[in-house]
């Protein structure tokens, strides 16, 4: 058996104080192969984020164990992280962002690299731009190019694509898929759109509200490569999607916990 890239034994995560404590993941074991696009998928406040910090190295769990190949997972040890908020330094260029993550490289090796990057998403010609003059779709692709140009084995994306227009979104889950395809990585991938998740994922993690728990988790059959046609087209693609909305919507309209309990 070939063994897991990412593992969670029993990983159980508290927040608060002793007198008002907030259990955010009860029990939760995972195995991610490497290479696999895994997503997860929850209601709010699930414990999808706490998840991906736990398995970038950025807290530790109550319980249970987390590895990421066979070791506890350490920050920036071969594992890079994308935001929702683009979290650029609004003084640097487009190229100094990229480059001010590659600190093991010598100046000219990491604006080298930083230019590479910087084409595969398409941002050569604002190589010397600043943040605040690209538009949130330029600027999420320049925050994918950091993360990428350290050249993780592991990439952590906690919705990144979320505050973008629904064209842009689209365009970066195929400029996604278009470069995971040329150079593979691991990725774990949260979101709370049903479409993002069938249309990037290996597998679909579902989460149950907090404490966030694993209530399903679904193999996607949908062939690679996924950006030359429109997978929404595919016969299963309206009962994979309709299957996981309606377990998404009652979990949320049955938890005591949410705005919307006893709406449906």
């Amino acid at each position: 058996m070939i063994p897991a890239h990412v593992l969670l034994s029993g990983v159980s995560r508290g927040f608060g104080t002793a007198k008002a404590p907030t259990l955010a993941l009860s029990q939760v074991s995972l195995a991610v192969a490497r290479g696999e696009v895994v997503v997860l998928l929850g209601p709010s406040g699930c414990g999808k984020t706490t998840l991906l910090r736990l398995v970038a190295g950025l807290i530790r769990p109550d319980a249970g164990g987390v590895t990421v190949d066979g070791q506890p997972p350490q920050p920036g040890d071969g594992t890079a992280m994308v935001f929702q908020s683009f979290r650029l330094i609004p003084w640097k260029t487009a190229r100094d962002n990229v480059a001010f993550a590659l600190p093991r490289l010598g100046r000219a090796e990491a604006r080298e690299r930083a230019e590479h990057y910087l084409s595969l998403v398409g941002l050569s010609r604002f190589a010397k731009s600043w943040p605040a003059q690209l538009s949130g779709g330029m600027r999420q692709r320049l925050a994918l190019a950091r993360a990428l140009a350290a050249e993780p084995t592991l990439l952590l994306m906690d919705e990144p694509f979320a505050s973008l227009d629904a064209q842009s979104r689209e365009l970066m889950q195929i400029e996604l898929m278009r470069l995971m395809a040329a150079r593979p990585a691991t990725v774990l991938f949260v979101t709370h759109s049903v479409d993002e998740a069938l249309i990037l994922a290996d597998r679909i993690v579902l989460m149950s509200p907090r404490p966030g728990r694993i209530a399903e988790e679904i193999a996607v059959p949908f062939p690679r490569p996924r950006w030359n046609h429109d997978t929404r087209a595919l016969p299963d693609y309206a009962l994979l999607r309709r299957h996981l909305w309606e377990r998404l919507r009652d979990m949320v309209l049955n938890d005591p916990a949410s705005d919307f309990h006893g709406r449906g």
